[in-house]
């Protein structure tokens, strides 16, 4: 039987700009693009130059430190550019697409066959086929090292930020390819695989609360109820030493896509929504890898400045327009910029402004949405331990003390206050909410990184 969890604090965010479930194809581009940069600390050495012929699923280059990590083109063509960033960072590869889609052809592997496999072969074959990339390694959510076996991995199959996409949709069509996925994961780990999916969500996706090989948890509540470390606290936490590894729907999909057909996937599903984005527009899209920014957002979009939000509304980064589609990306939150200047700013007794503090009159209109934009509607103050931050993390931190022990750079005291559990995701609400207009993720990644450059 499923393990069930209440989770009680946290907040969801009201927000209009939400799209359905409707699909859309967006056709070939003329060029792609592959980020070596974007997996975050690998450098990478480069077997193509500029003006080589590629298929898919050709090599590009190899990680320095473990060789057997192959990055792969995920279409055929002409290599047009190499850019370099700073100190000669490797930036970019842009493949000029020649419509021919030749491919490179790996071991296939049923749903048995998978179950069946050695940890050895497996992780020979996700190294080999780039997609070992998919899986994330706690702490400091890096890419997995294959050499150390993790104590469990975890599945996330909900999403409680405000314009995630849905992981019934994703699976529509796609169950032989997410229990392939998952057969692998269970051969991967020392312990459980764990699928966690929202309690709303049963029996609406049998490929979900029928999957096998798996240990089903439900989690009910508001954001950050679908968060990966609400998950991980409560089914198996992290203590220093620990390793786990996680995933979402999307990545097992694409895992077990590339497991049953041999082949790199030419092609991602995301999710574009928001209120810059046409309502008509909003929905899921397939789209070739990699594909040019421009391709997927022409004529989606309403008219004036928008900002391009890639990821999470809340913790996600600004995407340029002229950039591309990147190997992690699941979708694209559209938000009108606003820059306007308002009296009092988020403190102004308003009814359209969303705020969770009953100071402000529209924290009492329960049920209604609101439009929000870019603007902060305020700047940056020094930091006031309160503890009214708690409330919106479900998880035992004490989220000021722990802050500032980021700030401080105290690595010792954020490890005892329970860092090493957390995510600069997990922070956002607290950024959203905030009066001094903190930025909590922000330091709490910081943190995190000074704790994996100096050691536990």
């Amino acid at each position: 039987m499923a393990a069930e969890f209440k989770i009680k604090q946290g907040l969801d965010i009201p927000m209009t700009g939400a799209a359905g479930t409707g699909t859309a194809i967006v056709g070939s581009v003329p060029a792609i693009s592959v980020f070596p940069s974007e997996y975050g600390g690998i450098k990478f050495k480069l077997v193509v130059t500029e003006g080589d012929v590629v298929k898919r699923g050709s090599i590009l280059g190899y990680n320095k430190k473990n060789e057997a990590f192959k990055l792969r083109s995920p279409a055929s063509g002409t290599v047009k550019s190499i850019v370099l960033g700073d100190r000669r960072a490797l930036q970019e590869i842009v493949i000029d697409v020649d419509g021919s889609d030749e491919a490179e052809t790996f071991a296939a592997y049923t749903p048995d066959r998978a179950l069946a496999a050695s940890r050895d072969d497996l992780l020979a074959h996700l190294n080999d086929t780039g997609v070992l990339a998919l899986l994330r390694e706690r702490p400091f959510s890096r890419m997995v090292d294959a050499s150390v076996s993790p104590k469990s991995i975890f599945v996330n199959a909900m999403a409680t930020a405000p314009f995630r996409p849905d992981a019934h949709v994703l699976i529509q069509g796609k169950d032989l390819e997410f229990q392939t996925g998952l057969n692998a994961l269970s051969r991967l780990s020392d312990g459980p695989v764990y699928l966690c999916a929202s309690s709303a969500s049963k029996g609406v996706s049998d490929a979900i609360s029928n999957a096998k090989q798996v240990t089903l948890a439900y989690f009910d509540g508001p954001h950050p109820s679908g968060n990966t470390s609400t998950h991980i606290h409560h089914l198996d936490p992290i203590l220093p030493g620990d390793t786990v590894w996680t995933a979402r729907v999307s990545d097992v999909i694409r895992m077990g896509e590339v497991l049953l057909s041999g082949q790199i996937s030419a092609t991602q599903t995301v999710f574009l929504a928001g209120n810059g984005a046409k309502e008509e527009s909003r929905g899921y899209l397939t789209v070739p890898a990699g594909a040019p920014l421009s391709a997927i957002l022409d004529g989606r979009l309403e008219e004036g400045e928008q900002r391009i939000i890639r990821g999470d509304v809340l913790s996600g980064d600004t995407a340029d327009a002229e950039s591309a589609l990147k190997f992690y990306d699941q979708g694209f939150v559209i938000l009108p910029e606003d820059r306007e200047r308002f009296l009092m700013g988020w403190y102004a007794p308003t009814t359209t402004q969303f705020s969770d503090h009953r100071v402000v009159p529209s924290a009492w209109l329960k049920g209604k949405e609101f439009v929000m934009g870019t603007n902060a509607r305020g700047g940056h103050r020094a930091m006031v331990l309160t503890g009214i931050l708690d409330k919106y993390v479900p998880l035992d931190i004490m989220v000021d003390y722990l802050t500032r022990a980021c700030i401080g750079q105290d690595t010792e005291e954020a490890v005892e206050l329970g860092i090493l559990e957390t995510d600069p995701e997990d922070f956002a609400l607290c950024t959203v909410v905030c009066p001094s207009k903190t930025d909590y993720g922000q330091l709490i990644g910081e943190g995190l990184a000074l704790i994996e450059k100096e050691g536990i």
